[in-house]
C-alpha cells in the first residue's frame, strides 16, 4: 500500500475511532466521576451525580403524575369485581368463625347449632360483609391518600440509591441504547473521514 493510499484510508479510520471514543467517553460521563473534581474555577462530575436528587424529584413527579395516582388507586379499590374478591376472602373466616367461636359460646347453642342454622348464621354475615366491603375499601382508599404519597415516596427511594445501583438499574434497562450511541458515533466518525478523503482527493 502507497503512502498516497494510505494517507485517503487514515482520515476516516481516526474519524471513525474519536467518533466512538467521544460518544463511549459521553456516556461513561453520565455516572462518573462520582465526586467531584476540581480544575480551577470548572467542576467535573458526572450528570447523574450531579443531580441526582433533581432526578429524583422530577421522577417522583412524573410518575404520580404520568403513570401511578391516587385516582388509579382507587379505581382498583373500588372495582366492584375487588370488593366481591374482598367479601369472598372472608368466607373461610366467616366458617372458622360459626365452627370454633359460636359453639363454644355456651354448651346451649353448640346444640341447636346445627348445619341448617349454621348456613343461616353464614348467610347472614356474609351479606352484612358484602353489605360493608365497599365502605370499608373506601375509607382504606382514602386512608392511603391521605398516607402514601407516590412523589415523595419515589423520590426518597431514588435518593437513597447508591451511584453503582442506579448506573447498575439504568444499564439493565439501556445497554443495548447506550451501545447503539457508541457505535452511531463511530459510524458518524467514519463518514465524515469519509468525506474529508474525498474532498481532499478531489482537490
Amino acid at each position: 500500500m502507497d503512502l498516497e493510499t494510505l494517507k485517503y484510508l487514515v482520515s476516516p479510520v481516526v474519524c471513525a475511532l474519536i467518533g466512538w471514543f467521544t460518544n463511549y467517553l459521553a456516556v461513561k460521563m453520565l455516572f462518573h466521576p462520582r465526586a467531584p473534581i476540581r480544575f480551577g474555577p470548572l467542576v467535573l462530575q458526572g450528570i447523574f451525580p450531579k443531580r441526582q436528587k433533581a432526578l429524583a424529584a422530577n421522577l417522583g413527579r412524573m410518575i404520580e403524575n404520568e403513570l401511578v395516582s391516587h385516582e388509579d388507586l382507587n379505581g382498583v379499590l373500588a372495582d366492584p369485581a375487588f370488593v366481591e374478591r374482598l367479601s369472598k376472602i372472608a368466607d373461610p373466616y366467616i366458617d372458622a368463625f360459626i365452627s370454633d367461636k359460636l359453639r363454644t359460646l355456651h354448651p346451649m347453642v353448640g346444640m341447636f347449632l346445627n348445619e341448617e342454622m349454621s348456613a343461616k348464621i353464614k348467610g347472614l354475615l356474609s351479606a352484612q360483609v358484602a353489605r360493608v366491603a365497599p365502605a370499608v375499601v373506601h375509607s382504606v382508599a382514602q386512608g392511603l391518600e391521605e398516607r402514601l404519597d407516590f412523589s415523595e415516596l419515589v423520590r426518597e427511594k431514588i435518593e437513597s440509591f447508591s451511584m453503582d445501583k442506579l448506573e447498575e438499574i439504568l444499564f439493565s434497562i439501556m445497554r443495548s441504547e447506550f451501545r447503539f450511541v457508541e457505535l452511531m458515533g463511530g459510524v458518524l466518525g467514519l463518514l465524515i473521514g469519509i468525506l474529508q478523503s474525498v474532498v481532499l482527493y478531489l482537490l
